[in-house]
């Protein structure tokens, strides 16, 4: 996008927003702008709470120290458990580019490109791959985005439909981001959502209203050269129109309350806690501030105008979906964001986000109106698929963890897919990509655990050098218990988990799917790392130690693993 156009954080005197730009920043905090010294003395008042709060502080401890208890997630299962709702509309592993055309086809490649997101979540690495296109690239771009929850395929639905019904760059970005990440709205927004994408679900829910509510129907659009198919149950087309719809009685008050009723639960202090005991002094107070609004917006932006709960968040009068973990900052690879300008606000981590997606979207669109795209939604169990994709073959095909031993486990997702590969006498660079996110946990044995995390071990000692003990007179997120609690974290990071993935691969007898279903694990990776989360620094190297704070605010835990596979003849 164009410029930042940070405005000044301050108000004027007759109560209206000060529009000058923002080229000063709060000294103590540096997480809002000012125009100059006036506005700041004049916004004071208001800033000073977020300025001077104690979770700002070096001397910050968690209650449960302060008030010499056990903490509430200790000895009960709150590590895995979750609170709130159950919906999982937002990525919690960083976005990546599946093509990856410069490492496979070439930069210069002009041919098709056919991709499959098979559990695609939400649009991040769609998104992400489509901005990574060489700015050469002018060719036809068909992608099949398909997830099994409503959820995640309607807001994806209506996300693509805003991005082809509004020619306004800025103005589709805007509207596009905040239904993303927002918890409420613009009155624009809702407009948009209302007046130019219902009346298209509309149209098919009024033709197809006598339909039998489990029969399978499916719609194309075309914008220009561009094409969107979406293929939903007759009973998912009308739910979805209850994506663009308020629910009814449900006012922004009330909608704020039922959210903070989750992300600011007395009953999960303790587990908000922990998650700040690994932030910077002032992410912390970044934290507070999106758990109490809700808002992707720089920290000093004025909100008066988000007067409309989110209508595809809010789908009951009187609950949150998501729980209260989750965040929009997991979508994306952190130092990707912290690498991003807020100006000098260089505390604002959501500020940094904001500009950060604003920014992907705004090159999203710009490559998007650039190629020939031909798009599918939809809604299955990726064990159906191939019933829906069996005349198509793919480039790519980006599984998420589906492939977890929990979900529908190695086997069978590559079995599954790996038909729907291109053959490598038509693309020798087709690959299928799957994540590994449980795999080593299940496979570490209580002893491997141990081992690890011995005083003498050699993670321990590598960690050592990264996370100092406190002295006698250490306090705040530096005393004993901060220690102990980042320590514990901390080790994934400085441990590697080879040996025991290529236990899961002799236990799980990977070899043998190449006679199975002709597939075979790509020894070199050309798409993503095969441990794409662990550190790249050696401790004492430029950056190192920035690099290793990072690791431990983020979602990934480094023992996340990668396998790319290739059809075989």
């Amino acid at each position: 996008m164009a410029p930042l156009d940070i405005v000044c954080a301050g108000w004027s005197p007759d109560n209206t927003a000060c529009q000058k730009d923002g080229r000063f920043t709060c000294k103590n905090c540096k997480l809002v702008l000012y125009c100059g010294p006036t506005c700041q003395k004049s916004h004071w008042a208001s800033h000073k709470t977020d300025c001077k709060s104690c979770l700002g502080k070096e001397t910050w401890q968690p209650d449960w120290v302060l008030e010499s208890r056990k903490p509430a997630f200790v000895g009960d299962d709150s590590l895995v458990s979750q609170f709130g709702g159950k919906t999982y509309v937002w990525g919690n592993m960083p976005a990546f580019d599946v093509l990856k055309l410069g490492s496979n086809e070439g930069v210069d490649y002009k041919g098709p490109l056919n991709l499959l997101f098979a559990a695609s979540g939400d649009l991040r690495n769609f998104v992400k791959t489509m901005t990574q296109l060489p700015a050469g690239y002018n060719g036809v771009v068909a992608a099949t985005l398909n997830d099994r929850e409503l959820d995640v395929v309607a807001r994806n639905a209506i996300m693509l439909l805003i991005a082809f019904v509004i020619d306004n760059v800025e103005e589709a970005v805007d509207c596009i981001m905040h239904v993303w990440y927002s918890a409420l709205i613009r009155k624009s927004h809702q407009e948009i959502l209302h007046q130019r994408v219902r009346p298209l679900v509309k149209e098919v829910c009024d033709k197809t209203k006598t339909k039998d509510p489990t029969s399978v129907l499916g719609k194309t659009w075309q914008f220009g050269h561009h094409t969107l198919r979406l293929v939903l149950a007759k009973s998912a087309w009308d739910g979805l129109l209850s994506y663009l719809d308020v629910p009814s009685g449900l006012k922004v008050d009330d909608a704020s309350r039922i959210r903070r009723a989750v992300t600011l639960a007395e009953a999960r202090r303790d587990h908000r806690d922990r998650h700040l005991l690994f932030h910077s002094q002032f992410h912390r107070v970044a934290k507070l501030r999106y758990w109490e609004d809700g808002i992707m917006l720089p920290f000093g932006s004025h909100r008066d105008d988000f007067v409309e709960p989110n209508p595809t968040l809010f789908q009951a009068a009187d609950a949150w979906p998501l729980s209260d973990s989750a965040d929009p900052l997991n979508g994306w690879l952190l130092s990707d964001v912290d690498a991003t300008s807020s100006g000098p606000a260089t505390n604002d981590i959501y500020g940094k986000l904001f500009y950060h997606v604003r920014d992907l979207l705004g090159s999203f669109l710009r490559r998007l109106s650039a190629v020939k795209a031909t798009l599918r939604v939809l809604q299955v169990n990726a064990l159906e698929l191939p019933d829906y994709l069996e005349l198509d073959s793919f480039d790519r095909i980006e599984v998420s963890n589906i492939s977890d031993r929990g979900y529908i486990g190695p086997h069978r997702t590559v079995a599954l897919m790996v038909p729907l590969l291109q053959t490598p006498a038509a693309n020798p660079n087709a690959t299928l990509i799957t994540l590994f996110m449980n795999i080593i946990a299940e496979t570490m044995t209580p002893e491997d655990e141990v081992a690890g995390m011995a005083k003498g071990s050699k993670s321990t000692k590598q960690l050592l050098k990264y996370l100092q003990p406190p002295t006698a007179l250490s306090t705040g997120s530096d005393s004993m218990e901060s220690f102990m609690m980042k320590s514990m974290a901390a080790h994934d990071f400085v441990t590697s988990y080879d040996r025991y993935f290529d236990r899961v691969v002799k236990e799980l007898e990977f070899a043998k799917l190449a006679t199975l279903c002709g597939a075979a694990m790509k020894d070199r990776h050309t798409v993503i790392e095969k441990w794409p989360y662990r550190l790249k620094l050696k401790p004492g190297q430029p950056g190192a130690q920035e690099e290793f704070d990072r690791a431990l605010c983020g979602s990934p835990t480094s023992k996340e693993r990668y396998v790319e596979w290739q059809r075989i003849e």
